[in-house]
């Protein structure tokens, strides 16, 4: 996938994304096997090759009775995490309706897979997927772009142009650019390099001859030779951490405020606080801590803190290994419910809720339609022949109103707004207001895609993106 920038600028975006894997120490630097051959061989098996799908959105109309045209995109991914949390660029899988993942391990097996969406960030051309398999992925070796040097050797891996793994070598040329896509997009602090990049490299990695990941490609200027441009993979990490908090991942809570701390080979996560009365205060954890490790994951950043953290239930104790005063400690932090910038401990498990009338009176402002929770025996008998888990019936819908012009009736059940279910008022609260704050659409339509149910049948449409509200909510 490119991005086109502006014209008087010539420049065309790209994603590109790459993975490492564990390099064996034991193999010697001969003639053949040089430190390149080694950094890629690293590399590759954590490198996913994507490619999309969406229909072409022809007309206004919600609910089109023609069969959609298939518009197909290619990009590149990387491996973070061994139960296949993968990043890539936002706009490599920016209003896509399916995205499939191949993998090509040391022994040359390529293996398949259908990836979703987990969150993303449009400002800065970030995205988090998710692919599932039987046995765990290999992660890149993630390294630092605080120490990086004018002419220092790098390679370029990803899907060009649909050629699967295709490994580029070059040089460093520049640090610190800054690079203005379009009136809405550019880039700050990017690296410059001479590697080649082509589309479909989008999402991928640019690496070191240690096969450490120390960019994420992300752009070319067109009609240029050889003048390619990355994320500093110290910045692009500081959002991966965002993305996967488990406050909005998990709906839990720890209340460790932390800072990336990284130059050269000094990589750490200090602790700078912790919220009143949090799982972290609880723990003891206090400003000038160093969390070393958490649970079995060895931590060097946010992203490993979060992600050590996933998918535990409120009242998980994990134990935590800290540095303090140069002396190691161990404490242990029991998770807690996240409820929108307050925390209730493990003893204290009460379900608090937004749902009240206020809430339902900006959905029938704002889109023309009143909701009710559809009920948990109707959930089994309405949707038990699809994917979904709940929605919201819809009761009324306002004659006029953006959900009467794009097909929403009476009967219906909303089960999705853009990529997120909605099973609750809550659920649609936070939507609308996530993706108010995150601004205009990539594709500059400014609409939200909305899933429901009619009958035996899954359709989708279209909602005009100012019909959310404008206020925002505490996330990113």
């Amino acid at each position: 996938m490119i991005r086109r920038l502006s014209s008087c600028k010539l420049w065309s975006v790209l994603c590109l994304l790459a993975g490492t894997t564990v390099l064996s120490a034991s193999e010697p630097v001969t003639g053949r096997i040089t430190p390149e051959v080694l950094a890629a061989k690293r590399t590759l098996p954590s490198v996913g090759n994507i490619h999309t799908e969406k229909a072409a959105n022809t007309s206004n109309s919600v609910f089109a009775s023609e069969k959609a045209r298939k518009i197909n995109g290619m990009g590149t991914g990387i491996v973070f995490d061994e139960r296949g949390y993968m990043v890539t660029n936002y706009h490599v899988i920016a209003d896509v309706d399916t995205i499939r993942v191949e993998f090509e391990d040391e022994n040359r097996v390529r293996s398949s897979y259908i990836a979703r969406k987990v969150r993303y960030d449009r400002e800065h051309d970030l995205a988090i997927i998710k692919v599932d398999a039987a046995k765990p992925f290999k992660v890149m070796p993630s390294g630092t772009s605080s120490d990086l040097m004018y002419c220092e050797k790098v390679i370029a891996i990803g899907n060009a142009f649909g050629y699967d793994g295709t490994v580029t070598l070059g040089y460093i040329s520049a640090l610190g650019r800054d690079v203005e896509a379009n009136d809405t997009v550019s880039y700050k602090n990017l690296i410059q390099t001479d590697a080649a990049i082509n589309p479909g490299n989008s999402g991928g990695p640019l690496i070191n001859m240690d096969g450490e990941v120390i960019g994420i490609n992300v752009a070319i200027r067109a009609g240029a030779q050889k003048i390619g441009f990355a994320i500093p993979i110290d910045d692009a990490r500081i959002i991966i951490a965002k993305m996967m908090s488990i406050e909005h991942l998990d709906g839990t809570f720890h209340g460790v405020i932390t800072k990336d701390v990284k130059s050269g080979s000094t990589r750490m996560l200090r602790v700078d606080g912790a919220h009143p009365e949090s799982p972290a205060a609880v723990a003891g954890l206090r400003s000038g801590d160093v969390i070393i490790k958490a649970g079995n994951v060895d931590v060097v950043d946010a992203v490993d803190l979060e992600r050590a953290l996933l998918h535990r239930a409120v009242g998980d104790k994990v134990e935590l290994t800290i540095k303090r005063s140069d002396k190691i400690e161990k404490t242990a932090i029991a998770l807690a419910s996240y409820t929108g910038g307050r925390s209730i401990l493990a003893n204290d498990l009460q379900m608090t809720s937004r749902a009240n009338n206020d809430e339902s009176d900006r959905f029938w402002t704002q889109l023309g339609v009143r909701m009710t929770q559809l009920p948990a025996a109707e959930v089994r008998t309405q949707l038990s022949k699809t994917k979904y888990r709940g929605g919201m019936r819809v009761l009324e819908v306002k004659p006029d109103s953006p959900a009467s012009a794009n097909g929403m009736q009476k009967g219906d059940v909303l089960v999705g707004l853009d990529r997120w279910e909605t099973m609750s008022v809550d659920n649609i609260t936070w939507i609308m207001n996530e993706l108010a704050k995150q601004g205009p659409s990539a594709d500059g339509q400014n609409q939200i895609k909305f899933y429901l149910v009619r009958g035996q049948e899954t359709k989708f449409g279209y909602l005009p993106m100012s019909s959310a509200p404008r206020t925002a909510s505490a996330g990113n």
